[in-house]
């Protein structure tokens, strides 16, 4: 039995998505392109697959053992750090020297 709130965890992919109800599974489900790979994490480390049934409801299958504390805290460590990463490509300026000024800015 899933247990919510849940991480939403993207295969291939350190994002993860929280989600507070199965509302919020239908929502993401809808907006993302998701994949029988991605799986649900619920509040006490239980790991689900899950397929969209013919009514549009989701069906969710158990998959293997819990993850522990240490597991979980790494998945978010990396989720934290993909986060940071994406914001840091962001980061472009038009000139070397608008580059140098942009340090002297945030100093």
């Amino acid at each position: 039995m899933l247990r919510w709130p849940c991480l939403f965890k993207l295969a291939g992919d350190d994002e993860l998505i929280y989600l507070s109800a199965e509302t919020a599974v239908v929502n993401e489900c809808q907006s993302l392109i998701w994949s029988d790979a991605d799986q649900l994490i619920d509040s006490i480390g239980q790991r689900f697959s899950f397929v969209e049934n013919s009514s549009g409801s989701f069906v969710y299958h158990q998959q293997g053992k819990p993850l522990s504390l240490e597991q979980i805290t790494e998945l978010i460590q990396a989720h934290a750090f993909s986060q940071t990463e994406l914001c840091l490509t962001k980061i472009q300026f038009p000139s070397i020297g608008e580059a140098i000024k942009s340090v002297a800015i945030h100093d």
